[in-house]
Protein backbone atom coordinates (compact mmCIF):
# COMPACT_ATOMS: atom_id res chain seq x y z
CA UNK A 1 0.00 0.00 0.00
CA UNK A 2 2.96 2.24 0.78
CA UNK A 3 4.27 1.97 -2.02
CA UNK A 4 1.45 2.64 -4.32
CA UNK A 5 0.09 5.76 -2.46
CA UNK A 6 4.27 6.84 -2.98
CA UNK A 7 4.14 5.80 -6.77
CA UNK A 8 0.87 7.84 -7.06
CA UNK A 9 1.86 11.33 -5.11
CA UNK A 10 1.32 14.48 -6.70
CA UNK A 11 -0.46 12.77 -9.72
CA UNK A 12 -3.96 12.85 -11.01
CA UNK A 13 -4.62 9.73 -9.34
CA UNK A 14 -3.23 10.90 -5.93
CA UNK A 15 -6.98 12.11 -4.39
CA UNK A 16 -5.38 13.48 -1.35
CA UNK A 17 -2.31 15.78 -2.59
CA UNK A 18 -3.22 18.30 -5.33
CA UNK A 19 -1.10 17.31 -8.78
CA UNK A 20 -1.33 20.84 -10.10
CA UNK A 21 0.41 22.44 -6.66
CA UNK A 22 3.35 19.63 -7.15
CA UNK A 23 3.81 20.12 -10.74
CA UNK A 24 3.50 23.67 -11.18
CA UNK A 25 3.73 25.33 -7.83
CA UNK A 26 0.56 26.73 -7.60
CA UNK A 27 -3.29 26.29 -8.07
CA UNK A 28 -6.24 27.91 -9.45
CA UNK A 29 -8.10 26.94 -6.39
CA UNK A 30 -5.95 28.30 -3.96
CA UNK A 31 -6.82 27.72 -0.38
CA UNK A 32 -9.99 26.84 -1.47
CA UNK A 33 -8.54 23.68 -2.92
CA UNK A 34 -9.79 20.57 -1.63
CA UNK A 35 -6.62 18.80 -2.01
CA UNK A 36 -3.25 19.61 0.09
CA UNK A 37 -0.93 22.11 -1.10
CA UNK A 38 2.40 20.37 0.29
CA UNK A 39 5.11 23.61 0.83
CA UNK A 40 8.28 22.37 0.69
CA UNK A 41 10.49 23.60 3.43
CA UNK A 42 13.92 23.23 1.37
CA UNK A 43 13.84 23.48 -2.04
CA UNK A 44 16.50 24.90 -4.99
CA UNK A 45 13.28 27.04 -6.23
CA UNK A 46 11.31 30.02 -5.29
CA UNK A 47 8.11 31.74 -6.73
CA UNK A 48 8.05 35.34 -6.20
CA UNK A 49 4.04 36.12 -6.81
CA UNK A 50 2.43 38.27 -9.64
CA UNK A 51 5.94 40.17 -9.61
CA UNK A 52 5.95 40.99 -13.48
CA UNK A 53 3.29 43.36 -15.17
CA UNK A 54 2.84 42.74 -18.58
CA UNK A 55 2.18 46.58 -20.26
CA UNK A 56 0.15 45.05 -23.01
CA UNK A 57 -2.54 43.64 -19.94
CA UNK A 58 -2.60 46.88 -17.91
CA UNK A 59 -3.01 48.74 -21.18
CA UNK A 60 -6.45 47.28 -22.08
CA UNK A 61 -9.89 48.62 -21.38
CA UNK A 62 -13.06 46.91 -20.22
CA UNK A 63 -14.10 46.25 -24.15
CA UNK A 64 -10.41 44.70 -24.56
CA UNK A 65 -9.14 47.65 -26.60
CA UNK A 66 -5.78 48.78 -25.70
CA UNK A 67 -5.68 52.55 -24.24
CA UNK A 68 -1.97 52.99 -25.16
CA UNK A 69 -0.38 50.15 -28.16
CA UNK A 70 2.31 48.86 -26.78
CA UNK A 71 4.53 47.70 -30.09
CA UNK A 72 6.42 44.59 -29.79
CA UNK A 73 9.60 46.37 -29.73
CA UNK A 74 8.69 48.24 -26.72
CA UNK A 75 7.31 45.28 -24.65
CA UNK A 76 10.35 43.03 -25.44
CA UNK A 77 12.74 45.44 -23.90
CA UNK A 78 10.59 46.71 -21.06
CA UNK A 79 10.83 42.43 -20.05
CA UNK A 80 14.11 41.81 -20.94
CA UNK A 81 15.10 45.31 -18.37
CA UNK A 82 12.94 43.44 -15.57
CA UNK A 83 14.08 40.03 -16.40
CA UNK A 84 18.08 41.22 -15.88
CA UNK A 85 16.93 43.59 -12.90
CA UNK A 86 15.54 40.71 -11.36
CA UNK A 87 18.34 38.04 -12.21
CA UNK A 88 21.18 40.00 -11.23
CA UNK A 89 20.38 41.16 -7.94
CA UNK A 90 19.21 37.93 -7.25
CA UNK A 91 22.36 36.25 -8.29
CA UNK A 92 24.44 39.20 -6.38
CA UNK A 93 22.32 39.08 -3.44
CA UNK A 94 21.85 35.47 -2.83
CA UNK A 95 23.78 32.51 -4.96
CA UNK A 96 24.37 31.27 -8.23
CA UNK A 97 21.00 30.75 -10.30
CA UNK A 98 20.75 27.71 -12.05
CA UNK A 99 17.46 28.88 -13.85
CA UNK A 100 14.78 31.79 -14.09
CA UNK A 101 11.61 31.84 -15.78
CA UNK A 102 8.43 34.21 -16.08
CA UNK A 103 5.09 33.08 -16.57
CA UNK A 104 2.76 34.62 -19.27
CA UNK A 105 -0.26 33.34 -18.04
CA UNK A 106 -3.28 35.40 -17.11
CA UNK A 107 -5.14 33.06 -14.11
CA UNK A 108 -4.86 35.15 -10.94
CA UNK A 109 -2.37 31.90 -9.61
CA UNK A 110 -0.06 32.33 -12.03
CA UNK A 111 0.18 36.14 -13.86
CA UNK A 112 3.46 36.99 -13.72
CA UNK A 113 5.03 34.65 -10.93
CA UNK A 114 8.87 34.62 -11.13
CA UNK A 115 10.71 31.26 -10.72
CA UNK A 116 14.04 31.08 -9.73
CA UNK A 117 15.90 27.73 -9.37
CA UNK A 118 19.50 28.37 -7.53
CA UNK A 119 21.95 26.23 -8.03
CA UNK A 120 21.73 25.53 -3.86
CA UNK A 121 18.91 25.08 -1.46
CA UNK A 122 20.48 26.83 1.23
CA UNK A 123 20.53 30.20 -1.38
CA UNK A 124 16.81 29.43 -2.19
CA UNK A 125 15.78 29.78 1.46
CA UNK A 126 18.03 32.72 2.09
CA UNK A 127 16.17 34.55 -0.49
CA UNK A 128 12.72 33.53 0.20
CA UNK A 129 13.07 34.70 3.63
CA UNK A 130 14.92 38.13 3.00
CA UNK A 131 12.55 39.23 -0.40
CA UNK A 132 9.09 38.93 1.92
CA UNK A 133 10.75 41.80 3.51
CA UNK A 134 11.51 44.12 0.17
CA UNK A 135 9.35 45.80 -2.08
CA UNK A 136 9.58 46.34 -5.82
CA UNK A 137 7.66 48.28 -7.85
CA UNK A 138 5.78 50.39 -5.36
CA UNK A 139 4.74 46.80 -4.33
CA UNK A 140 5.56 44.21 -1.36
CA UNK A 141 6.93 41.12 -2.85
CA UNK A 142 5.52 38.13 -2.29
CA UNK A 143 7.70 34.93 -1.94
CA UNK A 144 7.73 31.47 -0.80
CA UNK A 145 9.48 28.23 -1.70
CA UNK A 146 8.23 26.31 -4.58
CA UNK A 147 8.07 22.67 -5.36
CA UNK A 148 9.16 22.89 -8.84
CA UNK A 149 12.24 21.69 -10.20
CA UNK A 150 11.94 20.52 -13.73
CA UNK A 151 10.33 23.05 -15.53
CA UNK A 152 9.62 20.52 -18.53
CA UNK A 153 7.21 19.59 -16.36
CA UNK A 154 5.59 22.65 -15.01
CA UNK A 155 5.23 24.20 -18.91
CA UNK A 156 2.44 23.42 -21.53
CA UNK A 157 3.47 21.76 -24.66
CA UNK A 158 0.85 22.71 -26.48
CA UNK A 159 1.97 26.59 -26.02
CA UNK A 160 5.39 25.91 -27.00
CA UNK A 161 4.43 24.38 -30.04
CA UNK A 162 1.69 27.41 -30.95
CA UNK A 163 -1.35 25.33 -30.42
CA UNK A 164 -2.92 26.00 -26.83
CA UNK A 165 -6.27 26.75 -27.62
CA UNK A 166 -7.00 27.81 -23.88
CA UNK A 167 -4.57 30.99 -24.47
CA UNK A 168 -3.51 32.87 -21.24
CA UNK A 169 -5.86 30.93 -19.00
CA UNK A 170 -4.17 27.64 -19.36
CA UNK A 171 -3.44 25.63 -16.09
CA UNK A 172 0.09 24.59 -16.93
CA UNK A 173 2.77 27.59 -17.32
CA UNK A 174 3.06 29.34 -20.56
CA UNK A 175 6.74 31.03 -20.11
CA UNK A 176 7.49 34.11 -21.59
CA UNK A 177 10.77 34.27 -23.40
CA UNK A 178 13.51 36.93 -22.89
CA UNK A 179 15.34 37.94 -26.59
CA UNK A 180 17.94 36.26 -28.08
CA UNK A 181 20.41 39.13 -27.00
CA UNK A 182 19.76 38.71 -22.99
CA UNK A 183 20.20 35.14 -22.93
CA UNK A 184 23.41 35.03 -24.24
CA UNK A 185 24.51 37.88 -21.68
CA UNK A 186 23.07 35.92 -18.71
CA UNK A 187 24.26 32.81 -19.77
CA UNK A 188 27.98 34.38 -19.51
CA UNK A 189 27.23 35.72 -16.32
CA UNK A 190 25.94 32.01 -14.88
CA UNK A 191 29.36 29.98 -16.13
CA UNK A 192 32.01 33.39 -15.34
CA UNK A 193 29.66 33.51 -11.51
CA UNK A 194 29.96 29.65 -11.25
CA UNK A 195 33.72 29.57 -11.83
CA UNK A 196 34.62 32.62 -9.48
CA UNK A 197 32.27 31.26 -6.64
CA UNK A 198 33.87 28.13 -7.12
CA UNK A 199 37.46 29.55 -7.29
CA UNK A 200 36.81 31.22 -4.00
CA UNK A 201 35.21 28.31 -2.22
CA UNK A 202 38.40 26.21 -2.99
CA UNK A 203 40.61 29.33 -1.21
CA UNK A 204 38.75 29.28 1.55
CA UNK A 205 39.05 25.69 1.76
CA UNK A 206 42.44 25.27 1.48
CA UNK A 207 43.46 28.36 3.85
CA UNK A 208 41.23 26.40 6.44
CA UNK A 209 43.22 23.65 5.82
CA UNK A 210 46.57 25.54 6.68
CA UNK A 211 44.85 27.33 9.95
CA UNK A 212 44.15 23.31 11.00
CA UNK A 213 47.18 21.83 10.54
CA UNK A 214 49.34 21.32 13.65
CA UNK A 215 52.59 22.98 14.39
Amino acid sequence: MAEYLASIFGTEKDKVNCSFYFKIGACRHGDRCSRIHNKPTFSQTLVVQNLYINPQNTSKTADGSHMNQVTDEEMQEHYDNFFQEVFVECEDRYGEIEEMNVCDNLGDHLVGNVYIKFRYETDAEKASNELNNRWFGGRPIYAELSPVTDFREACCRQYEMGECTRAGFCNFMHLKPISRELRKELYSRIIGSGIKRRRSSRKKDKQKGKENVPE
